[in-house]
């Protein structure tokens, strides 16, 4: 899983399995089209990237485009920390009138 990094929320810098991708797009209601659509990474690269088990395979790149798309989509990735590592929608933040 991640290190701590500085300036990210929480202190924790993502370094989701695929099987959390898998369950962010499931979130979200993505398809793997979408996922390469919303990330700049081409569909059959998110296609092979998820048939493969454990960490994300291929160029850094790659994954961090992955990563950043489902964060803006309001996902948040949550590190191994005893409970077992997963995903969740973040809280959306009330706009003030």
């Amino acid at each position: 899983m991640g290190a701590p990094a500085a300036g990210k929320r929480g202190g924790w810098l993502p370094s989701p399995s695929i099987r959390q991708i898998k369950a962010a797009r499931a979130l979200l209601g993505w398809s793997q089209d979408d996922l390469a659509k919303h990330s700049g990474v081409s569909a059959p690269t998110v296609k092979r990237l998820e048939a493969a088990e454990g960490d994300i395979g291929g160029r850094a790149e790659t994954g961090e485009s992955l990563i950043a798309a489902l964060q803006q989509a309001g996902v948040e990735f949550i590190p191994e920390n005893g409970g077992g590592a997963g995903v969740r929608l973040a809280k959306r933040q009330r706009r003030s009138k």
